[in-house]
This record gives C-alpha cells, sequence and structure tokens, in this order.
C-alpha cells in the first residue's frame, strides 16, 4: 500500500546502483518511474544486507516518456552527468519540479540550485550499493541519509522526503545544514573511492595493513583542508567517521570501482579536485590528495 499520496509519481533519473536501490526501497511506498535510456519491462532484482532477495516490478521510462508533472525528480547519475542528461529531460516535465541531488562531491549541487525553477535539495548517503548485472542491485550495507537545502529553504519538502524513505528502510533524516553534511560525504568519498578503485579492492580491504596507512594519510589532509574552510568536524572526529562507514561498507564496492571496472569515466574531478582547489586557496601542501587525483581514473 502507497503511503504518500502526491500530484504525480516520484522520478528516479539514472539506472545506477543508487538509483536502482532508491526504485526498490521505494517501490512499496510510492508511485515511481525509473528513468534510463532504454525502457524496460523486467523487474529489478534486490539483495539486501542479509542476502535475501526480492523482485521488484518497476516502470522503466525513456528520458522521453517521463510524465509530465512529477511529484519530484531524484537525479541519482554521476555527476558528469548530470547536467546533459538534466538538457534532455527538461523539456519534457514541468519547471517548477523539485528535484533531490544524490551526487558524490561538491561540483553541480551550486550551480543547479541557484539555475533550476523549482525547490533544489541535496541528498548525502553512506548507503552501500553495487548493480549486480543487467537487472540487479546488492545493498551491501546499511548507511545513513541526510537531506536538505544549501541554504536551508524548503525544510518541510526534506522532512518529506525524509520520512518515505525512513519508512522505505532507508535510514533518513532533514537537515538544515547539508552544505557541511556534503563536505563530509567528500571526506568519506576521498579516502574510500580513490584508493578502491586503484587497487580494485572492496571498502573492507582498506582495513588491511597495506592500505590503512594511506587512508590514514587521506584523513589527515583532508582534516587540513576543513579546517582551514571552516568545515566543523562531525562530532566523532573525521577518522572516526570514515572508519565507521568503511566498516559498514566493508562487502561494498565503491561507485568508482564500480566505475573503473565498467570501463566508465569516473568521479575523480567531483571527489578530488574540489579538496585540491580548497587546498591550493589556502596554500596547504597535500601531496597524499595530489598523487591520488594524478593517478586516479578520469
Amino acid at each position: 500500500m502507497k503511503t504518500v499520496a502526491a500530484s504525480g509519481p516520484w522520478l528516479i533519473l539514472g539506472a545506477g546502483s543508487l538509483g536502482r536501490l532508491l526504485a526498490c526501497r521505494l517501490a512499496n511506498h510510492v508511485e515511481l518511474a525509473l528513468l534510463a535510456r532504454q525502457a524496460s519491462r523486467a523487474p529489478l532484482l534486490l539483495t539486501d544486507p542479509a542476502g535475501a532477495q526480492s523482485a521488484h516490478s518497476i516502470a522503466r521510462l525513456r528520458l522521453d516518456q517521463a510524465p509530465s508533472t512529477p511529484a519530484m525528480l531524484h537525479i541519482t547519475t554521476k555527476s558528469h552527468a548530470v547536467e546533459p542528461a538534466l538538457r534532455e529531460l527538461a523539456p519534457h516535465i514541468a519547471p517548477a519540479t523539485p528535484l533531490v541531488l544524490w551526487q558524490n562531491g561538491f561540483q553541480i549541487q551550486q550551480p543547479l540550485t541557484r539555475r533550476w525553477p523549482g525547490p533544489v535539495l541535496c541528498a548525502t548517503t553512506s548507503e552501500g550499493a553495487y548493480a549486480d548485472g543487467r537487472d540487479g542491485v546488492v545493498h551491501a550495507g546499511h548507511g545513513h541519509t541526510f537531506i536538505g537545502h544549501l541554504d536551508g529553504e524548503h525544510p518541510g519538502l526534506a522532512a518529506q522526503i525524509a520520512g518515505v524513505l525512513a519508512r522505505a528502510g532507508l535510514a533518513s533524516a532533514a537537515c538544515g545544514d547539508i552544505h557541511r553534511r556534503l563536505w563530509h560525504k567528500l571526506a568519506v568519498n576521498a579516502a574510500i573511492n580513490p584508493l578502491t578503485a586503484r587497487h580494485r579492492i572492496a571498502n573492507g580491504r582498506l582495513r588491511e595493513p597495506a592500505f590503512r596507512p594511506r587512508v590514514d594519510a587521506v584523513i589527515a589532509e583532508v582534516a587540513t583542508i576543513m579546517a582551514a574552510e571552516e568545515i566543523a568536524p562531525p562530532e566523532p572526529g573525521w577518522a572516526a567517521m570514515v572508519w565507521r562507514v568503511i566498516e559498514s561498507t566493508a562487502g561494498n564496492r565503491a561507485s568508482m570501482l564500480q566505475d573503473v571496472l565498467a570501463g566508465r569515466p569516473t568521479e575523480r574531478e567531483a571527489i578530488l579536485a574540489p579538496l585540491l582547489d580548497a587546498a591550493t586557496r589556502h596554500g596547504l601542501a597535500v601531496p597524499v590528495l595530489t598523487e591520488l587525483y594524478r593517478h586516479t581514473p578520469g
């Protein structure tokens, strides 16, 4: 039974691991459709963290088949794909449609918030998921999701979305400091994604002696940058936050690793470039992050 009445369906743009996870989890709670390059009637197969599987019949539509008045649009594509995908989709949906941006890094959130006619919320999540074949997704580890507007606007909408996600089994909360939360997620991504992609390993292997010192070195440089940017650390501290995510998503393949294995462009620019830019602004030497950037596939 649907738990939310809406003026239109929730649309999810992007049929990668996160888009599939959201679609499967939300399928019994809201009317929704998954937008992708190709339409499909095949059910999506979700494997939960305990290994249980379930099939979900979810409408998968091409962008030009999108309903014109959706309740909202969740964009789960990679950062570099957001702008072209949204340009293609925009003529087919109402311009005031609320957007929810789920991208790693910190490159497209501000431009779209200022430019899109409707409300734009940002989401940051530590849920672990990876695609499994053509129609499957593995929910590899539970995390937490925060949703909010960069300027603290639209708190009711953020609370509504977080409530639906929570009822769907994805721990979520609305927050008024999503700017800070995005920087926190950037710190986690910088410590996990490049190393797992470079060495082609699951998150949990970063705990091994061969990789742990590298993770700690990244965390130290990121903490220095955050202090210069006046971004308050998480309550347990930067290292505790990163290692907690690594522990909770030990079996997950980070998004950058998934891209490398699939031969796709990675989010190197979205994840590492903002940190390097901030380090340059503040005159900080960050040799570990610089080396990661140079040797991480783009």
